[in-house]
């Protein structure tokens, strides 16, 4: 893909859904802290976690970005700016008027939440006008979902497997279709710095 239409698809992008599994912590740390207070876009995260204990992602990353992080909590409307974390146990899910609910729904490749749910639905809702980032994961948790958003014209980002803890999630994903951009984390960190800005 031409550096011409990564550029045209920035352009569009209103959200951003990022999945990650093993080693999801550490990855998010390198692209998240550092993104501007005036980010325009609301960042929805799944990251498998075990579901009977509290989640600590909001705490943690509340204190190391300048975004406004929260757990997602059910009929809450997506604000820009704004990082949501799904809670454990819940599948989270993007409706058509913007915005979140949670589902109790089966395990999807053993995992609740789950990233394909999570990206399918905000392909439904947002197009082309999605940007999702699948990161390193240990399943293959996320690449049907980022083959629907590749499918409808949204921008697709793999963390490149080479660099990952554990390659098997980007490596499905890449199998399963070509995404629009397979990068390092801090590349990522920098496209979506750049995402942020074409938003304001």
């Amino acid at each position: 893909m031409t550096n011409q239409h990564i550029q045209a698809k920035l352009q569009r992008i209103k959200a951003v859904v990022i999945g990650a599994s093993a080693g999801g912590v550490d990855a998010l740390m390198d692209i998240l802290p550092g993104l501007p207070a005036s980010f325009g876009l609301p960042l929805l995260v799944v990251l498998h976690l075990p579901q009977s204990r509290h989640s600590q992602l909001a705490e943690i990353f509340g204190r190391r970005t300048s975004l406004q992080v929260r757990e997602a909590a059910d009929k809450e409307t997506l604000t820009p700016g704004t990082l949501y974390f799904a809670p454990p146990g819940y599948h989270l899910l993007v409706e058509t008027d913007h915005s979140l609910s949670l589902s109790c729904e089966a395990h999807v490749h053993f995992s609740r939440p789950s990233i394909d749910v999570l990206m399918e639905s905000a392909a439904d809702v947002y197009g082309s006008a999605l940007a999702a980032i699948l990161l390193t994961g240990a399943n293959a948790d996320g690449a049907l979902g980022l083959d629907k958003i590749g499918r409808q014209g949204g921008l697709t980002v793999v963390q490149d497997p080479a660099e990952a803890q554990m390659p098997a999630m980007p490596e499905a994903a890449i199998r399963l279709r070509q995404p629009d951009l397979i990068l390092d984390l801090k590349s990522i960190h920098s496209l979506l710095l750049e995402m942020g800005k074409n938003s304001c």
